[in-house]
């Protein structure tokens, strides 16, 4: 009994500190969370002023009325910054309640976009561009334009009078299928049939569609290889004009120069044209980094490039401009006269934007 007794203490007495161990412990824990909390609270109170302010100036500026803020906000918006951005990473270290958090992060994030994002929407952008930017940008490669025109005209003199010399350089210029009846040798009618009465096709036809993707293929690769001194942008060019060499020259033997002149020209004078920019943008890089004259070389090429990159913007535009009258125009205009005016005008708009439209892009501002 004594013995049972004993066990009976020692049960009483350790139960009595196990409730005092774990209130203790519960204590503590409350006690944490107290200061936890206190210290949450004391760090929004401290800088919660710079919080508020942020938060006010960037609502404004998302809703339009930055005209509307004080000069001492614009100035104070990027210190204002860096302090809630700092407060955000001093809370991550210490741990702080998931509410402030979340509410920093929201603020940091929405802060970014106005002191490091973009300057300008799409639409202003697209403005900016069509409105000055683009053809300042290519009046800026006057000299890579012309270097790329008498390189296209050589080209298509070269094709012209390789196939004048031996007409089984027309396979080799101008691989087409093997159903393709623009060969050597072919008649007057078989040629004639492929320029007029067309109007029923639908869609591009099989040459049209190898035209339009061997050209933009040319127009790509003559940009994107510039960086090789511009060498592989003009070898491009001679190759591509060439076949334009020899196919007027097939024409040409059955009298109908002129009638092909009108059927590429619906689409092949924007076509042509942005294949020059094309190549003119790739000489461009491909000069700068050859002649970077008192400029290093990698500024060199990197203000070109930005330029060339401005252009080629452009040329994509041109391509699909060119892909719509290739494919609905052409078809279904079937008179020389016509085809020629309308090739001739696109021409004429494409020059008097580039050359005559020097409207200033900032004025856009």
């Amino acid at each position: 009994m004594a013995l049972v007794e004993t066990l009976r203490d020692l049960g009483r007495d350790l139960g009595r500190e196990s409730r005092l161990f774990g209130g203790r412990r519960a204590a503590a824990q409350d006690a944490a969370i107290a200061k936890a909390a206190l210290r949450s609270d004391r760090f929004r109170q401290e800088r919660e002023g710079d919080w508020q302010r942020l938060e006010a100036i960037i609502s404004r500026i998302e809703r339009g009325r930055l005209r509307s803020l004080s000069d001492a906000d614009l100035l104070a918006l990027p210190v204002l910054y860096r302090t809630v951005a700092s407060s955000l990473s001093i809370a991550r270290e210490t741990s702080l309640d998931a509410a402030t958090l979340a509410y920093l992060e929201g603020l940091v994030q929405r802060a970014w976009f106005q002191v490091y994002g973009p300057r300008q929407s799409l639409a202003t952008w697209l403005a900016r561009f069509l409105g000055g930017g683009w053809s300042r940008a290519v009046r800026g490669m006057g000299v890579d334009l012309v270097i790329a025109l008498a390189v296209m005209v050589a080209g298509t003199i070269v094709g012209w009078l390789l196939v004048a010399s031996d007409p089984d350089w027309y396979s080799t210029l101008f691989p087409g299928g093997g159903g393709d009846v623009r060969v050597p040798g072919a008649s007057r009618a078989v040629l004639e049939s492929t320029l007029f009465g067309q109007q029923q096709q639908s869609g591009l036809s099989a040459f049209a569609a190898y035209l339009f993707s061997h050209n933009a293929q040319i127009a790509i690769l003559a940009f994107a290889l510039g960086f090789a001194f511009g060498i592989p942008s003009l070898m491009l060019l001679i190759q591509n004009t060439a076949t334009l060499g020899a196919m007027l020259w097939l024409f040409d033997r059955q009298g109908l120069l002129l009638d092909l002149a009108g059927w590429l020209s619906v689409h092949g004078t924007t076509e042509l044209f942005a294949i020059l920019l094309a190549g003119a943008a790739g000489l461009h890089i491909g000069r700068g980094i050859a002649f970077p004259g008192e400029l290093p070389v990698l500024e060199s090429a990197a203000r070109n490039g930005r330029r060339a990159a401005t252009v080629m913007a452009g040329v994509v535009l041109m391509l699909i401009v060119a892909a719509m009258l290739e494919g609905f125009a052409r078809q279904l205009i079937n008179e020389t006269p016509v085809r020629l005016a309308v090739g001739g005008s696109m021409l004429a708009l494409w020059c008097g934007y580039f050359f005559a439209f020097r409207r200033d892009p900032e004025a856009l501002r």
